[in-house]
C-alpha cells in the first residue's frame, strides 16, 4: 500500500492538474478515450460518423443537380437527403444525452476522487502523524501550529502536509509556466531576427541605388 505522504501529495497533484486544465477538457478527453473503447456507445460513434459522411456526399451531389434539368434525379436525391438528415439528427440528439449522462458521472467521480479525498483525509486521519519534527528544534507554539488540529505536538498533521503539498505543487507549476513562456518568446525573436536581416540587407541595397541615381541626376543637370 503506498504511503499516506505520497496518496496526500498525489491527490493534491491531480486537484491541481484538474483545476487547471478545467473540467470539460478533462471531460472531453475521458469521452475521447471512451468511444475508442469497443463498447455501445463506440458503436453508436461510428454510425453516426458514417451516416454523417453519407449524408455529406447526398448534399454535395444534391447541390451540383438541377432541378429543372434533371427533377427526377434531383428528387430521388432530396429524399435521400431528408431521409440521411433526420436520422442523423435523431443519432445526434441520442449522442448528446449519452455525452451529457456521461459528463454528469465523470463530474460526480471527479468530485469523490479530488475535492471528496481532499476532505475524507483529514478528518480520517486528523490524530494520525504525517512525521516527527527533531525534538527542541522548534518553539512549542510553532509545533502546536504544525500539528494542528489533532496530531500529537511535534509532529506535522495531515492538514499541514496537505497544505505543503499543495505550495510545492503550485510553485513547480508556476516555474514551468515561465519557463515555458520564456522558451516560447525565445522563438519568437529568434524568427523575426531574420526578418530583421533580411530588412536591413534590403536598406543596404537600395540605399547605393539611390545615390548612383542621385549622381546621375547630377550629371543631368551638369
Amino acid at each position: 500500500m503506498p504511503s499516506l505522504l505520497l496518496v496526500v501529495f498525489l491527490v493534491e497533484l491531480a486537484a491541481h492538474l484538474v483545476n487547471t486544465l478545467g473540467a470539460s477538457a478533462v471531460n472531453n478527453l475521458l469521452w475521447s478515450i471512451y468511444t475508442s473503447l469497443p463498447t455501445q456507445t463506440s458503436k453508436q460513434a461510428a454510425e453516426t460518423k458514417k451516416v454523417q459522411k453519407e449524408y455529406l456526399a447526398v448534399r454535395k451531389e444534391l447541390n451540383a443537380t438541377s432541378s429543372q434539368d434533371q427533377f427526377a434525379k434531383w428528387a430521388k436525391l432530396r429524399r435521400q437527403h431528408d431521409k440521411l438528415l433526420e436520422q442523423l439528427e435523431k443519432m445526434k440528439s441520442s449522442s448528446e444525452a449519452t455525452k451529457a449522462n456521461f459528463d454528469r458521472i465523470v463530474g460526480v467521480l471527479r468530485w469523490l476522487g479530488t475535492s471528496g479525498v481532499k476532505m475524507l483525509l483529514p478528518f480520517w486521519y486528523a490524530k494520525q502523524p504525517m512525521f516527527w519534527l527533531p525534538r527542541g528544534w522548534f518553539p512549542y507554539y510553532i509545533e502546536w501550529v504544525l500539528s494542528f488540529p489533532r496530531a500529537p505536538v511535534g509532529s506535522i498533521s495531515i492538514a499541514s502536509w496537505q497544505l505543503a503539498c499543495t505550495g510545492v505543487v503550485m510553485l513547480v507549476s508556476d516555474t514551468i509556466i515561465a519557463v515555458l513562456a520564456l522558451i516560447q518568446q525565445a522563438r519568437l525573436e529568434k524568427m523575426k531576427e531574420p526578418a530583421g536581416k533580411e530588412a536591413a540587407g534590403i536598406k543596404k541595397k537600395e540605399a547605393p541605388m539611390a545615390a548612383s541615381a542621385g549622381a546621375d541626376e547630377g550629371k543631368k543637370e551638369l
